[in-house]
């Protein structure tokens, strides 16, 4: 057992433990230490800035769950120009196997050329790894809602195929917020009916259950759901 590992050990709680592995049913138990995130943030910052933090940012795959927590935070904060984030980002994605390290993975300067993020968001969107297609609609819907918005993103991601599970609920969570942040620029994919049935209402349920859509345009989108008949087909 190395130093961080060790380190990571002496906060272990076992009760978060045993609540993270049922969170997270794509990782191995065995390999769930039982650190709070806010800890691991922490020992992030502690560290960042030593040797010991280079030389564990070069010793992938890691063995546990929380080490591949605790490498997303260290290329965040070692990160300080956008060809190095994505650099150490490209390095460490294809060992992400599970959405919650993929979903706090967000190195802020990523966000120093949106318009080059915005390229290399449509590249990771072509992956054929489960976790690196959910990061960059993950990314999208975070940072590319509001300013940075582009209209055509939304029929690109909706050519998106997958049958995975997790692909399929960021693609949902994108046109919810898709819905909230940019409403009238979404809803003809859904009066459209262009999405699969599954995501087209699990995107109208998302946006119904959010605070920031107001009354008449959740009766809107209530409308919208749709149904699978006996004989099979979509209405």
């Amino acid at each position: 057992m190395n130093c961080i590992q060790e380190r990571l050990f002496a906060l272990q709680d076992l009760a978060y433990k045993k609540f993270m592995e049922r969170l997270v049913p794509t990782v191995s138990k065995d390999t769930v230490i039982g650190v709070r995130l806010p800890q691991l943030r922490k020992m992030a910052r502690e560290i960042s800035r030593t040797k010991e933090a280079e030389e564990f940012l070069a010793q992938l795959p890691h063995k546990f769950f929380e080490e591949n927590h605790l490498h997303s935070f260290l290329v965040d904060l070692s990160s300080k120009k956008f060809d190095e984030a994505v650099r150490k980002s490209e390095e460490f994605l294809p060992y992400i196997d599970n959405w919650a390290v993929c979903d706090s993975f967000r190195p802020k300067s990523l966000k120093k050329d949106p318009d080059a993020l915005y390229c290399k968001v449509k590249e990771w969107m072509c992956s054929d790894n489960t976790y690196t297609i959910r990061w960059s609609l993950v990314l999208q819907l975070n940072w590319f809602l509001e300013e940075h918005f582009h209209p055509e993103m939304l029929e690109r991601v909706s050519k998106i195929q997958s049958e995975d599970y997790y692909v399929n609920m960021a693609i949902s969570w994108y046109y919810s917020m898709a819905l909230v942040k940019q409403y009238e620029a979404t809803i003809p994919m859904f009066q459209k009916k262009v999405l699969p049935l599954w995501i087209h209402n699990q995107s109208l349920q998302k946006a119904i259950e959010s605070k920031q859509i107001d009354l008449v345009r959740k009766n809107e989108l209530r409308n919208l759901k749709r149904a699978k008949t006996p004989s099979g087909f979509f209405v």
